[in-house]
């Protein structure tokens, strides 16, 4: 406890005469009062004042001679005038770094007593804790003797893992050199937009869409070609020379469709004549509450299709665990990219994930929260038609963690008053509008991205109770 104090007691006395350098107090050459005479101004001990002058003798601040006073090193001069405050654009910002400043910010989470629709939040409830803590405790004890990087694709015991699971889950046949592990899906985009795209490049996007897939696709220099989708899907009967296509396929984002048969292999078609690659973004492909999960992509053509799957609508978002399946030819030049941009995922968190992969532990979990999620869904379509009835028109209920709500009747324009009312009666409410590409036109009528994995029945009830008395205030 002595100890600490003389620290903190050092401390204070290091900031006050960097203070008093800086503010031109002490300069450059002037003789700072002995260590006695220091020590008994401030109350300390001799030892600390002389600890102090030390530190400042280290950092440059001061030069101390055997048996002389310690004074002020020279060339400080510069540090006692103020930088000004400014707001102006950042000096030598790259052309990537401009691009990044483009987008305009992300939305704060707002608080939300009554319901938050938000898309992407899951329950915490639903997290299997017993099954990650064993798991966990398996991967802690089994270290290995030496720590040390990893293979930059992530270790080879869960890309063998991930390889059997995909071919049970979503019948995809791929070799572990084919799947890399990343920090979530979003890196893996970030991965894709650095490696398949030059600046000027054309990508083509689902309009309404991801808009962080956009979002990284344009950093990396690529220009935007959105494409319309409708209950099918992207459409693909005209689709422009691109170097690669994002898409949603099994449950098109956000508006829910699911690409049909026929436009899927018109996609490919186009991919293989114009030597562009897709990017399937399979990111809740394990839900689907009618029939078995459709199919991805990357089954009917593994040489176009790069595989993009993660853990965040399964276990949890905070989870940073994703992984690429990528044609074989890209191995190389993903393993690199990767290796250069964080050397590797988190190894415990991969440990633990091939643990939980291998025991069947993950599918029991996913098998579990498919079916509480299908509750969900249930009671949330049931209170919309309860509550609101023939005023809304629910899109893209039959798979997936969200709906769209279109509010009939009411239009585009009230979305801002809608989601700020929505606000005050504790309710958090997201509008379809900004996932539109700017420069095209935005439908009419107002709608909002229904979530429900992170809520429960009651609040789920509940809150489009407080929506739909709230709404017809707003008619």
């Amino acid at each position: 406890m002595v100890q600490l104090e003389q620290d903190g007691v050092a401390r204070r006395i290091i900031a006050a005469i960097k203070e008093q350098i800086h503010r031109g107090a002490y300069r450059s050459g002037d003789r700072l009062p002995s260590s006695r005479a220091f020590a008994a101004e401030w109350g300390a001990s001799r030892t600390t004042v002389t600890a102090a002058y030390n530190q400042l003798d280290a950092e440059g601040y001061l030069i101390i001679r055997q048996g002389a006073r310690a004074i002020v090193a020279p060339g400080l001069e510069a540090a006692s005038v103020p930088t000004p405050v400014t707001t102006a654009q950042p000096r030598n910002l790259s052309a990537f770094a401009r691009r990044l400043l483009d987008p305009p910010p992300p939305a704060e989470a707002q608080s939300a007593r009554v319901a938050d629709f938000r898309y992407g939040d899951l329950s915490g409830a639903d997290f299997p804790v017993l099954a990650w803590r064993r798991a966990s405790n398996k991967a802690i004890l089994r270290r290995a003797a030496r720590l040390r990087y990893g293979d930059p694709q992530g270790s080879s015991v869960l890309r063998n893992a991930l390889q059997a699971y995909l071919w049970r889950a979503r019948g995809i046949s791929c070799t572990p050199d084919q799947i890399v592990v990343v920090n979530g899906s979003q890196q893996g985009l970030d991965l894709c937009a650095r490696l398949l795209l030059d600046p000027g490049d054309p990508f083509v996007i689902e309009n309404p869409g991801y808009l962080l897939a956009r979002h990284a696709f344009a950093a990396a220099g690529g220009v935007a070609v959105p494409v319309a989708v409708d209950a099918d899907g992207l459409r693909t009967e005209a689709l422009p020379p691109a170097r690669l296509a994002y898409v949603t396929p099994s449950h098109q984002f956000p508006l829910g469709g699911v690409l049909s048969a026929t436009r899927r292999r018109s996609l490919l078609s186009w991919a293989a004549g114009t030597g562009a690659y897709v990017v399937e973004d399979d990111y809740d492909g394990e839900y689907r509450h009618d029939i078995s999960p459709i199919p991805p992509l990357q089954a009917l053509d593994a040489d176009t299709v790069i595989y993009v799957g993660t853990l965040s609508k399964t276990l949890s978002p905070t989870l940073r665990l994703g992984y690429l399946v990528v044609p074989a030819g890209l191995r190389l030049a993903f393993s690199a990219a990767k290796r250069l941009t964080d050397r590797h995922a988190p190894m415990l968190e991969q440990d633990v994930m091939a643990d939980l992969l291998a025991s069947g532990a993950y599918e029991r979990h996913v098998r579990s929260i498919r079916r509480k999620n299908a509750e969900r869904r249930e009671v949330l379509l049931q209170a919309l038609t309860d509550h609101l009835g023939p005023r809304v028109t629910v899109a893209g209920a039959d798979t997936g963690l969200h709906v769209v709500a279109w509010m009939n009747g009411i239009a585009a324009e009230r979305e801002p008053a809608i989601i700020a009312a929505a606000r005050a009666a504790g309710i958090g409410l997201y509008p379809v509008s900004p996932l539109y590409d700017p420069s095209e036109p935005r439908p009419g009528t107002a709608g909002f991205i229904l979530g429900y994995a992170g809520l429960d029945t009651e609040a789920l009830r509940r809150g489009v109770a407080v929506l739909a008395t709230m709404l017809a205030e707003h008619r």
